[in-house]
């Protein structure tokens, strides 16, 4: 018990002294210097009061009389003024050091606060501190769990790609197996389609007013007898029997520009002209429709007709050249709009250029630079550049002199499918599956301007060099159509199903749309309108990407099939012809703007040229 009274009694003076410390350090020189001035004080009165006795002394003296204690005197009243003055002196000077020590304290109380202050926020900084070194253990743990998630995925990600290899070998052996199968179907379609044709040919045949032939036999016995004349006589019979025709039918010649609808091709128009140039029903259905061959003594006949309008262009039905155009399936194609030259994208992620003119199966020029495969092409209007997109969310662009990389534009979220010259050679338009539309500017190489479409985008055109209006294709069924001088959308145009393809005319003023409901739709943009349908039986659209063209007048129309074949109508709706030779699905078909030649790719890898002689 003695024992912890006398800790507890050294605690409390341990404690004494610390307070006596920290309440004196800071006054001790003070106290000091006040106690020696309360010192130098006392001695001073002490001093004093012995003068004071001393003078008293004197005084006495002098009433005594005696000339010394005179000058005594006048010595101690000097010297007790003197202490006086220093009294006077040492009292000011009291002053002051009271006023210093009341000053001192008022700092003493204002570094008091402060350290309270700053003991406070030390304390709140420790506490900070604490939760910060709590959450950094946190997120090392939550690092390590991290990590051995991704391992864990890394290793699923490998098993993955592993089954992908396999389940990719077993597709290519089924793809075999599908394209031996489709061979031998279009084999079996091409065999129904020929009996199909002749049955067509014999009802056709026995259908046609007899009052054709009466006419017809007439007619082609003047025309040999106008063939035997002299050449002056020749030349004036088919203007003669065209004159005739002009006269008494509607020739499609006046609607060269224009759209002609089924209902001008009436049987007095056709009764008409075969009365003016003497065809008869089986010469008219092979010049008309199925473009076959003909006889000697009617080639006159058949071109009389075409010189009337109504047999038109003729169709590109040999093939001019075959080849290889990429190591897999080829997407895009695009002729030259100043060369016999044409461009070809295809999914080993190369545009590839190659000159038709010189009949060459080797490449002019091989264009890399994109990572993945190639959805389309486009030549500017001087074709000294390349546009090409990719699967990869770029769209890049080359020139064709030097087959050099110029552009990258990256940012789109999705694949690009379609891209355009605006403003050439200055700004371009791309279309993506992220469902918007981007404007670049090639000067910067940045997007200046973003169309939200809401549906992904499979194909665009713009209706004149300076790319005022855009028009775009989408897999929610609507044309949409982009004013780009006053940021304001159109009026869309609702499809039967989902889009793939647009073509503008020469004049822009007639669209076609390649719809998922296998049928081509012709749009007049002067009206918004449908006015015209293009299908058959075993017409089918490839994909989702399957390009329709029109020609170099916009009176034909060519796409693709799903059956390898390539259908051909002109804007009246007659289908003219099919053309053969691919084994596969065609995806893209382009006319050359110069020339009466067709180009088109498929999933075989060719490029096949067609040409008309």
């Amino acid at each position: 018990m003695s024992t912890e009274e006398h800790v507890w009694r050294a605690h409390v003076v341990k404690c004494l002294r610390e307070r006596n410390r920290k309440e004196c350090e800071n006054f001790k020189e003070i106290i000091e210097q006040n106690n020696r001035l309360i010192d130098h004080v006392a001695q001073l009165k002490s001093d004093n009061l012995k003068l004071s006795v001393e003078n008293e002394q004197l005084r006495s003296a002098m009433s005594t009389g005696g000339t010394g204690s005179h000058v005594a005197i006048a010595t101690l009243e000097k010297k007790l003024l003197s202490q006086q003055e220093e009294l006077t002196e040492l009292h000011k000077r009291k002053g002051e050091n009271s006023q210093l020590i009341v000053d001192l304290n008022m700092k003493v109380e204002q570094q008091r606060i402060i350290m309270s202050e700053r003991e406070h926020s030390l304390a709140e900084q420790q506490t900070h501190n604490n939760r910060l070194r709590a959450e950094v253990h946190l997120l090392h743990s939550s690092l390590e769990e991290l990590k051995k998630l991704n391992n864990t995925l890394l290793d699923e990600h490998t098993a993955l790609q592993l089954a992908f290899s396999s389940l990719e070998d077993k597709m290519r052996g089924i793809q075999d197996e599908n394209r031996c199968l489709l061979e031998r179907l279009m084999r079996y379609k091409s065999k129904d389609a020929d009996k199909l044709n002749e049955e067509n040919e014999s009802i056709i045949r026995k259908r046609l007013p007899s009052i054709f032939r009466k006419r017809s036999a007439k007619l082609k016995r003047d025309l040999e007898d106008a063939v035997r004349e002299p050449s002056a006589s020749s030349n004036s019979a088919p203007t003669a029997g065209i004159t005739s025709l002009h006269r008494n039918s509607t020739s499609p010649a006046q609607f060269i520009g224009g759209i002609i609808t089924d209902d001008d091709f009436d049987e007095a128009t056709i009764n008409g002209a075969m009365e003016a140039i003497g065809l008869d029903d089986t010469e008219y259905i092979n010049a008309r429709f199925t473009a076959g061959e003909v006889c000697e003594t009617t080639r006159a006949s058949i071109d009389a007709l075409k010189a009337t309008g109504y047999l038109g262009q003729e169709n590109p039905t040999k093939i001019l050249l075959k080849f290889e155009a990429h190591e897999n399936e080829s997407h895009a194609v695009r002729w030259s709009p100043v060369e016999r030259m044409v461009a070809t994208g295809g999914a080993d992620r190369k545009v590839k250029l190659w000159d038709i003119g010189k009949n060459s199966t080797e490449p002019r020029a091989v264009l890399s630079g994109s990572s993945a495969g190639i959805n389309s092409v486009d030549f500017d209007s001087t074709g000294a550049y390349i546009l090409g997109t990719s699967n990869d969310y770029g769209a890049r662009v080359w020139t064709v002199i030097d087959n050099r990389l110029r552009h990258t534009l990256t940012g789109h979220s999705g694949k690009v499918m379609a891209a355009k010259y605006v403003q050439e050679p200055i700004k371009v338009v791309t279309g993506s599956h992220d469902r918007t539309l981007k404007i670049w500017d090639l000067r910067s190489i940045a997007c200046i301007e973003t169309k939200f479409a809401g549906s992904s985008c499979n194909d665009l055109v713009t209706t004149d060099s300076l790319g005022s209006t855009i028009i775009s294709g989408h897999y929610d069924k609507k044309i949409r159509f982009w004013d780009i001088r006053t940021e304001k959308q159109a009026d869309d145009v609702l499809m039967p199903a989902k889009i793939t393809s647009l073509d503008l005319s020469k004049d822009c003023n007639y669209l076609i749309c390649s719809v998922r409901d296998d049928t081509i739709k012709l749009l007049d943009l002067r009206k918004n309108q449908v006015i015209s349908t293009f299908t058959n039986e075993n017409f089918k659209i490839s994909c989702d990407f399957a390009r329709a063209s029109f020609n170099s007048t916009g009176l034909k129309i060519a796409c693709g099939s799903a059956d390898g074949a390539i259908y051909i109508w002109n804007v009246n709706g007659f289908l003219e012809t099919t053309l053969k030779g691919h084994s596969t699905a065609v995806n893209a078909v382009s006319w050359s703007t110069n020339s009466n030649l067709l180009a088109s790719v498929g999933k075989s890898k060719r490029c096949i040229i067609y040409s008309d002689s």
